[in-house]
């Protein structure tokens, strides 16, 4: 089974994906094109141990750097989503990385919806509490025509 236009199968794409090391990775490479091994070890390194670059000890960064090396990069190079040039230590993404990217979660394209549906729940609530409480003219409107209302105006 394939899973889209990657040509990658499903269970592949799923092992890729279950690790937040790749996936922060694959994200940092889209972010900030392609960079040194040792360079993409510090971008990862350095939220894991909620620090700054510049702040990491050496041995956060060689744990790091040997996990990325030894385990992640080659994964990542036998998909056919990054391309590593042994002599340069470079990574750098490949073009079907891009179809893989609407699985990573990217928290800067989130829509917040709790927000979406607090504010609906919240309006709801104040129509009903004005209706039951026979404040005009809201004393004139029907609880069910509100609660049908409010279903209504929920988004898919």
């Amino acid at each position: 089974m394939s899973s889209g236009d990657t040509g990658l199968t499903q269970d592949v794409l799923f092992d890729i994906l279950s690790s937040a090391r790749r996936r922060y990775v694959l994200h940092v490479l889209k972010t900030e094109g392609e960079m040194e091994l040792t360079e993409l070890a510090e971008h990862v390194a350095a939220p894991e141990n909620g620090t700054e670059v510049e702040e990491l000890t050496k041995q956060q960064r060689k744990r790091v750097y040997v996990s990325l090396y030894q385990t992640h990069v080659p994964k990542l190079r036998d998909a056919g989503l990054v391309a590593y040039d042994e002599d340069d230590q470079v990574v750098s993404l490949r073009s079907n990385a891009d179809d893989i990217a609407r699985y990573l979660d990217d928290e800067q394209q989130r829509f917040p919806w709790q927000y979406v549906y607090l504010g609906i729940a919240l309006v709801g609530l104040l129509v009903v509490g004005l209706s039951a409480a026979a404040v005009p003219p809201f004393d004139a409107v029907s609880q069910t025509l509100v609660a049908f209302v409010l279903v209504v105006a929920l988004p898919e």
